[in-house]
């Protein structure tokens, strides 16, 4: 049985492909458009899991969809008609887009996959949940759903066994932490739906004196972690804002402008707005705990990638262990919502656990070199392991910062060791440079330390691995790693396993070998705006566009003194013969 699961229409587009209930291939859709969470239909991605698994659109047994159109364009509209007039401005603005192309989903599948099937629809955070359980290592688990919104849901607890799973609490729209959360993003300057994790990072900086502030003014919490906003500060449910006039005067300034400096009030801000949702998720985890008894955790949905909160649910909760999908936001909800068909609704018995992350398009060498040929690019190829040898020298002994491009693309938003830039995480230089003139983001921002999995205790005071960037922890005291170590001595730790990656895992152990230091700084592949790089192409792209010293694609090492001179006036995807 085949199943094509998609998420589109808001953010981070997805697909994901199912062979008798086992993933095959899971891809975003910004990384074959270069859209950063591109919304559109993931027809790219689509297309791309149907060529990784051999299959034509006529070999699709379902196609599922993530939410539920109708019920979700009725809560918009009750909402329009609750807050009319001042809702005008966003009814003329959203209404026609519904009209024309997202109530019809079964349309809009036939005209852009040729699909003549039927096409099947789960709940928003019923595809979360089942991100969440389904694929997790547990047969019997509590989960925990948080985001924005999907129909009208924002928030669920449910309790998952064997192939099934039970939603049995909610907490619906307006009232939503995920848009709380999305409210600060925007009060602060940040992108919404896009830089809530800015304000993760901003938080070490501050204080958190408007936490009280925020429990008392803007939201009533209860001892269970259920909540009610005190919606007259905000304007998300009505407007094209995501806050008011009345909740600047609440803190007593007004929002700050894109990319302007940051004072310590906004620094404040975001260490306030952060120690409430780990409060109210703390909470919500307690009271899940004493309904269930279970010992395991699942999670998902937007508010899941703050992984700051899912370091102290492991610490401070009642919990034993915890997984938490790493796509949690919408993009994982495409694997969701066709694992809840195939196991859920169809019975059929769990077969797929996701030991790890890698379910994108890969080059062969012959592959690469055959781009590289045909540009006239020079490279060395060198044998595995003294590719494996000459990188880690490279970050090493020349402390080189080096585009790593191997294997199969990640599923998630981070960088896992497949499209990442790598560097010595001893030297503190490294941060600067790669934030400054390679990412181009701003300096406040910390970078992920990924690590041998069987030296993460020595470094990092964790107990358990960390495969997808999803836990924060505190670096050891005397490790000095100054490049990954934020300002409050945390980390957001990658642990690597060969099981998972062969050729990271090698590269950590070959630099371990050289250097002493089982870690390097992983950040994402691409420069600020843009998305993770997918092809080769784009890798190279991304390479001149930067300060970026060597590129490794596959076997290949290029050197960046050695490229042909680059000019940004150029049109290089012509040249190189890009899409």
């Amino acid at each position: 049985m085949n199943i094509l699961g998609i998420s589109g229409f808001y953010h981070d587009s997805a697909a994901a492909l199912l062979r008798d209930g086992r993933m095959v291939a899971g891809a975003h859709e910004e990384r074959f458009s270069r859209k950063r969470h591109d919304p559109g239909f993931p027809k790219l991605a689509a297309e791309y899991c149907l060529r990784e698994a051999g299959l034509g659109v006529d070999d699709l047994d379902y196609v599922v969809f993530y939410d539920k159109p109708m019920v979700k364009f009725e809560r918009i509209l009750t909402t329009y008609i609750a807050t009319f007039p001042r809702s005008l401005p966003s009814f003329t603005k959203s209404i026609p887009v519904w009209l024309k192309e997202k109530l019809w989903v079964p349309n809009v599948v036939a005209r852009e996959l040729g699909f003549q099937g039927e096409v099947l629809f789960a709940e928003h955070h019923q595809s979360h949940a089942a991100a969440a359980f389904l694929p997790s290592p547990f047969e019997e688990a509590a989960i925990l759903t948080l985001d924005g919104v999907g129909e009208w849901a924002t928030a669920t607890m449910g309790i998952g066994k064997r192939e099934s799973f039970e939603l049995i609490n909610e907490i619906k729209f307006p009232h939503s932490l995920g848009l709380l959360y999305s409210a600060f993003t925007y009060y602060l300057g940040f992108k919404v739906n896009s830089a809530e994790y800015k304000v993760m990072g901003a938080a070490p900086y501050g204080k958190p004196r408007f936490k009280d502030l925020i429990l008392s003014e803007l939201m009533d919490v209860r001892e269970d972690g259920s909540f009610r906003l005190d919606m007259k500060h905000f304007a998300y449910d009505y407007g094209l804002t995501m806050t008011n006039d009345r909740f600047a005067a609440l803190f007593g300034q007004p929002r700050r402008e894109p990319e302007s400096q940051m004072e310590e009030f906004h620094w404040d801000i975001a260490a306030s707005i952060q120690a409430v949702t780990e409060e109210v998720v703390l909470r919500m985890v307690r009271n899940l705990h004493a309904r269930t008894g279970l010992d395991n955790l699942c999670m998902a949905g937007g508010v899941a990638l703050n992984c700051v909160a899912n370091g102290r649910i492991l610490r401070e909760g009642p919990f034993r262990e915890l997984w938490v999908q790493p796509a949690a936001g919408d993009a994982g909800s495409a694997l969701g919502c066709a694992l809840f068909v195939h196991n859920t609704v169809l019975g059929n018995p769990r077969k797929f656990r996701m030991d790890h992350a890698y379910w994108g398009p890969s080059w062969s060498d012959d592959d690469i070199r055959s781009i590289l040929d045909a540009r006239k690019l020079p490279y060395k190829a060198l044998p595995r392991e003294e590719m494996l040898q000459e990188t880690a020298r490279l970050l090493d002994a020349e402390q080189k910062v080096v585009g790593w491009f191997q294997g199969r693309m990640e599923w998630g938003p981070r960088s896992l060791g497949s499209r990442s830039i790598l560097a010595d995480a001893r030297n503190e230089e490294n941060w600067k440079r790669v934030n400054l003139k390679i990412k181009f983001r701003e300096s406040f921002r910390p970078f992920a330390p990924a690590c041998l999995a069987e030296k993460a205790s020595e470094w990092f005071d964790i107990d358990r691995e960390s495969p997808y960037m999803l836990l924060v922890c505190q670096v050891r005291e005397g490790r000095e790693i100054p490049a990954v170590t934020h300002v409050d001595g945390s980390a957001r730790l990658q642990t690597v396993t060969r099981n998972a990656h062969a050729e990271f895992y090698d590269l950590l152990a070959a630099f371990d070998q050289r250097s002493g230091c089982p870690v390097l700084i992983n950040t994402s592949f691409n420069v600020r705006g843009e998305p993770i790089v997918c092809s080769p192409e784009d890798a190279y792209l991304c390479f001149m566009r930067t300060d970026m010293d060597v590129l490794v694609l596959g076997n290949q090492i290029l050197y960046k003194e050695e490229q042909p001179e680059f000019h940004e006036d150029v049109d290089w995807r012509e040249i190189y013969e890009l899409d």
